[in-house]
């Protein structure tokens, strides 16, 4: 009877932590907006794809620059304290379109969001090492992402809701996303500061030089390209899709933005169901039909004249992106257990190729049209396809 009261006060325990943790990963996910938002700025200041492009590649140009020292600052504060500081950042960035949606104004949202994020995602994975255990931290992870998804798939939503509905939005429009997620934000932020979590010793404490130094590992690297080909193929179909629709079949963004829907609701489903299938399907079998997937999405991109072809080939790629982050960060995580900081900026710096994606794909689009984008994100599934004969059995 006594072990039966402790095993339930371990759970209620463990769920009071996981909790607060998982609306974190919603957090995580407001910086999927980025593909949407870009598109109705493109459309209120006219701009051309290649300039468009500039606000999801600004956002992802952040990661390059924080995630390293995020990893350091993790060791010297730790990384509960490190997320309560990138939800703040984050709260600020979503805010400040309540004030305007001018170039300048958008440009400095897009910074702090990517700012913001780039510290989220690098702290916020390995804290949930704090509370799992090895063998289950890639379907964790996922259910992370899964939870994640669910925010990336609401912004399309709520900004054609803001954009399009009676009910006063007080101006606001289709920025009414910005300040809906900024007050869930302040919410997590609350909630996280209020939850006890005991974290393992810091890492030894290290520089830039040594962290950039675990690239040279040839597994690290690889799994570091891997997630560049992730993200890149993650923001360039959000960004991409509803492009293609509107330049295939001539329909207004208002209706082409579904297709953003479209692909993030199979990539929560993908994240769902992949948090209970990794835990009887290795992550390398799984891993290979997921980027089987992608590439049957991508031929159905190239081909697709209609709409429920269209809509097919984004699912594909929706389902089948949602579980490579958490396979590759879990296997370079488990790769280097002494060195989850460290490795983890790594790997979220890698979150870099959603600068370099969206900018290929512009200029490309710019010259032959959408097709020319889908190339460029075709070229990151190849890699993927190449990577899944690297990935350990664990």
């Amino acid at each position: 009877m006594e072990a039966t009261q402790t095993l339930v006060t371990n759970r209620k325990s463990f769920l009071l932590q996981i909790m607060p943790v998982m609306l974190c990963f919603f957090a995580m996910g407001f910086v999927d907006l980025v593909g949407t938002a870009s598109n109705y700025v493109q459309k209120d200041l006219g701009l051309t794809d290649a300039q468009a492009n500039i606000f999801p590649s600004l956002v992802f140009f952040w990661f390059l620059i924080f995630s390293v020292p995020t990893g350091m600052l993790m060791n010297r504060i730790g990384r509960k304290n490190t997320v309560l500081i990138s939800l703040v950042v984050t709260a600020v960035s979503l805010a400040i379109p309540a004030f305007g949606d001018n170039y300048w104004i958008m440009l400095l949202s897009f910074s702090l969001l990517g700012i913001g994020n780039a510290i989220m995602q690098t702290s916020l994975n390995p804290l949930v090492t704090n509370l799992i255990s090895s063998d289950r931290l890639a379907s964790t992870l996922t259910f992370g992402q899964f939870v994640k998804a669910i925010a990336s798939f609401l912004a399309p939503v709520i900004a054609a809701w803001g954009a399009t509905t009676v009910f006063p939005t007080f101006g606001l429009g289709w920025r009414a996303l910005f300040v809906i997620y900024a007050v869930i934000s302040f919410l997590s932020i609350s909630l996280l500061a209020a939850t006890p979590i005991e974290e393992e010793r810091p890492d030894k404490a290290s520089g830039v030089k040594e962290c950039l130094r675990l690239l040279g590992r040839p597994f690290i690297l690889l799994c570091f390209l891997g997630i560049m080909c992730h993200v890149g193929i993650d923001v360039g179909t959000n960004t991409t899709a509803p492009k293609i629709i509107m330049e295939r079949l001539g329909l207004p963004l208002e209706e082409a933005g579904f297709a953003t829907g479209i692909y993030f609701i199979f990539r929560t489903l993908g994240c769902f169901l992949g948090a209970f299938i990794l835990r009887s399907v290795s992550p390398k079998a799984f891993f290979g039909a997921s980027v089987a997937m992608m590439l049957a999405g991508m031929a159905i991109l190239f081909a697709g004249q209609s709409l429920t072809p269209l809509y097919i080939g984004i699912a594909l790629i929706g389902f089948g992106n949602s579980n490579i982050f958490s396979v590759v960060f879990s296997q370079a995580l488990l790769s280097s257990p002494r060195e989850k900081n460290e490795v983890s900026g790594l790997m979220i710096m890698g979150l870099f190729g959603g600068t370099v994606f969206p900018l290929a794909m512009g200029y490309a689009a710019d010259a032959v049209g959408q097709s020319g984008a889908v190339a460029v994100m075709t070229a990151g599934v190849a890699y993927l396809l190449y990577y899944t004969l690297r990935i350990r059995r664990q």
